[in-house]
């Protein structure tokens, strides 16, 4: 029984992640990431591999590079959660939009999150390990959409 309610808390805690990152509560995203987290994304629109460590830099640079200024949605299902004691490991399929709005760009693409889980002496799940290897990511700007009307609603997570 007590797998059941781990995996229950690990799936609500991807969910966590993902909702608190689309919406910028950045605060909030920080508290799905263990202190010492890393990530790892495998992302061409980056050139290099993006490696980061620990949640300070994680948190910094998603705040940085997905301001007011950029729309994203991430999508995760499909998930294969493995429960040691208290630890965890899984992967997710994902598929993500991100809307440039100044670049005037838009990024389509699909991934599967590896990540891995440590449950804390407070008996909280949170991220020590994320990252994905795209499997496509396409890029088109908006003025080759012809009519392309964007609305969106820039209060969204705003408390």
């Amino acid at each position: 029984m007590t797998d059941l309610i781990a995996l229950e808390e690990i799936r609500r805690l991807k969910y966590r992640y993902l909702r608190s990152l689309d919406l910028k509560r950045w605060d909030e995203f920080a508290q799905t990431l263990a202190v010492d987290a890393t990530a790892d994304y495998g992302t061409p629109v980056y050139g290099e591999r993006l490696r980061l460590a620990g949640r300070d830099e994680i948190v910094a640079f998603m705040s940085r590079r997905l301001g007011p200024d950029v729309i994203t949605v991430h999508l995760a299902g499909q998930p294969e959660i493995d429960i040691d004691g208290d630890e965890a490991t899984g992967t997710w399929g994902m598929q993500d939009t991100v809307i440039a709005t100044e670049r005037q760009v838009v990024i389509q693409g699909a991934a599967f999150y590896e990540d891995r889980y440590r449950c804390g002496e407070d008996g909280v799940w949170r991220i020590s390990h994320t990252g994905y290897d795209r499997t496509y990511e396409a890029m088109f700007a908006l003025t080759d959409l012809p009519g392309f009307k964007l609305t969106a609603n820039r209060w969204a997570g705003v408390r």
